[in-house]
């Protein structure tokens, strides 16, 4: 990206002018309240939407950073909201955890603690590596990219599941870590986390679930009577989580959380420094400042919905999901490239290319996601995508049979988050 200099504003504007300008700014964004983005934005209904914006706001200026020392608030709402996270993953005692900004803060703190783990167990500094199933997120790349680790990616099973077999194999004596997703960003399916346990305690080998996805809505699926498999602390090889309550938590960004089995992996993955002249410096994030809004807001959308908000929040998901499902199989020539254990759909076809779809989705003002392999389209839904429905499927519809009439030319799309 290009960034031209530009002089500093002189300033003085009211915020009429300063709304008006961002309004012009933003005119062409994509329309994500009507339900036309397939990622970035989660929304369950305007109520809990405006719990967690009126609590961000009431502690704006706070920084969790001073929770020990001045926010005294801020620290209780960020140990309640990680008190709640330990019991929905079964945590055992002992367990804990941390509140962090994102997904790959999340990740790259929980291989952190891995990699130090293994190298006070075996005295090893070096030639580590992380074994992830093919579908795992590019933030695993990110974290052994920083910390100087070799990342081996698995294939997947036929069905798009972590192999476990595949993954056996690429795993040796340097293996720090292996990874498992619930559920996986690009398929929308859950990994067979309690066979990777069972290897990862066979082995010897830690075992991260990256729960970023789906992590705080799963549970209340299973609750509501859905059949999908389990994922977390209940395996007793399953060491360490990571789940973001900005996605299916409902909750303002930036908010997610990390948890380990055993309080000395926190210990691990926390900075601690005291050479310089103020003294002890130690924080269990990889940030510093962090916002307090944040933490209160989560902690806000939390005690709103509560058990029989997160269970009606599932119901509506996996109905709506089921609704999509249909319509997309309805359509001639496609078919889901896996059953969604939430609500992640990824679907394609073996007739027609779907990039060529998707270019045609796109002039017809939607943002579409899309996957290299399988080929095919791809959305992480939301209560958002509900009111749109039909419009997307019948836009759907119109624009596979564009692409059948139109002959065999390839597009242009590249699959990019």
């Amino acid at each position: 990206m290009t960034i031209e200099r530009k002089p500093f504003p002189e300033g003085g504007q009211d915020w009429a002018e300063l709304e008006a300008r961002m309004d012009a700014l933003s005119h062409d964004d994509i329309d994500w309240s009507g339900g036309r983005s397939p990622l970035f934005v989660f929304f369950n209904d305007q109520a809990t939407y405006e719990v967690g914006k009126k609590a961000y706001a009431k502690f704006f200026t706070e920084n969790a950073l001073g929770r020990k020392r001045a926010f005294f608030g801020i620290a209780e709402m960020e140990r309640d909201v990680l008190g709640h996270g330990l019991d929905l993953f079964s945590a055992p005692d002992g367990a804990t955890g941390a509140f962090t900004s994102g997904g790959s803060e999340s990740i790259f703190l929980a291989m952190k603690a891995a990699r130090d783990a293994f190298r006070a167990r075996t005295g090893r500094k070096a030639g580590h590596n992380i074994v992830v199933a093919w579908s795992a997120h590019p933030a695993f790349d990110k974290a052994a990219d920083a910390m100087d680790i070799a990342l081996r990616r698995a294939p997947l099973a036929p069905d798009l599941l972590a192999d476990p077999a595949a993954m056996a194999d690429l795993a040796d004596e340097d293996t720090i870590a292996m990874v498992g997703s619930a559920p996986c960003f690009p398929h929308g399916i859950i990994d067979p986390i309690e066979a990777l346990s069972a290897l990862a305690l066979e082995r010897g080998i830690w075992l991260h679930v990256d729960a970023c996805v789906g992590g705080y809505i799963a549970p209340f699926f299973h609750r509501i009577g859905r059949d999908i498999p389990h994922f977390d602390f209940r395996f007793a090889g399953v060491r360490s989580i990571s789940a973001d309550l900005h996605k299916f938590g409902f909750c303002p960004k930036p908010a997610s959380t990390v948890y380990y089995r055993d309080a000395d992996d926190l210990a691990r993955a926390t900075f601690d420094s005291d050479d310089w002249p103020n003294g002890r410096f130690a924080t269990e994030t990889l940030v510093g400042t962090r916002p307090g809004g944040a933490v209160a807001a989560s902690w806000a959308v939390l005690n709103h919905l509560g058990e029989a908000g997160y269970r009606r929040a599932a119901r509506n998901l996996a109905e709506m999901t089921d609704a999509y499902v249909a319509g997309i199989e309805a359509i001639e020539g496609l078919r889901m490239w896996a059953r969604p254990d939430l609500s992640i759909i990824n679907f394609g076809s073996g007739e027609i290319d779907m990039f060529e779809v998707a270019e045609r989705m796109s002039a017809r003002g939607w943002l579409p996601g899309l996957t290299k392999q399988p080929r095919g389209m791809h959305a992480m839904m939301s209560m958002l995508h509900a009111p749109a429905r039909e419009t997307y499927l019948a836009d759907l519809s119109a624009c596979v049979d564009e692409v059948r009439k139109g002959g065999a030319s390839r597009s242009s799309l590249e699959a990019t988050y």
